[in-house]
């Protein structure tokens, strides 16, 4: 990129990114202006274009990011932690794991929360063509396709496209995305964990 060397290039892209997560969080896309977003950078309006076509193109780099992270530490701390014995969490309770720290986050976290109370996520969407957007699917799948197989493989989940269980743990999701839809929270949280245990049992087989 001319006018930039790599490491002002990487510098730049990175407060772009520091910056977008802060103010995508706390104010959403539509409040967030290109300048809001280039002024800690540095750089012109005009030059954030030479590195995002769009605020969309920024905010969907940056929940890739974290959603990369939220993977890696939902999976360490459900389908690949050990017990007490030093022995994997049966397939069951690392389900039921895994779906409860997943709709934590979701409640939780600041980002995916202005994600669903803003609507941004179809605003987000509509940037990208069906292929692109299989691909994600497919790469988000990822995380979670091949601890199924290996379940399926000893006998311990039940048969059917890996895939298609994934995504069908995955659905317990949107309950958390609609959270504020259920108005008293104790209610929702006892909602929430009949589902996920309802979830974790039907797909899972007991051995005998």
């Amino acid at each position: 990129m001319a006018g930039f060397d790599d490491a002002e290039r990487e510098r730049i892209r990175r407060q772009l990114r520091e910056t977008g997560r802060d103010l995508f969080a706390r104010y959403g896309l539509d409040k967030t202006t290109i300048g809001d977003l280039t002024t800690p950078a540095g750089i012109a309006n005009g030059t954030f274009y030479r590195f995002y076509d769009s605020k969309e193109q920024l905010y969907f780099e940056i929940l890739r990011e974290e959603g990369e992270r939220i993977a890696t530490d939902l999976l360490a701390e459900s389908f690949e932690r050990v017990g007490d014995g030093k022995e994997e969490l049966d397939p069951e309770e690392a389900i039921v794991a895994f779906l409860t720290l997943l709709c934590e986050e979701i409640e939780t976290n600041p980002l995916v929360r202005r994600l669903v109370a803003d609507d941004d996520r179809s605003r987000l969407m509509a940037q990208f063509s069906d292929e692109e957007l299989e691909a994600e699917r497919a790469e988000s799948l990822s995380y979670v396709v091949p601890y199924v197989e290996r379940w399926q493989a000893e006998g311990r989940l039940r048969e059917g496209d890996p895939e298609v269980l994934a995504a069908a743990m995955g659905v317990v999701k949107f309950v958390a995305y609609r959270k504020d839809d259920f108005g008293d929270d104790e209610f929702y949280r006892a909602v929430r964990d009949v589902l996920i245990e309802a979830v974790a049992a039907g797909l899972t087989t007991r051995k005998g």
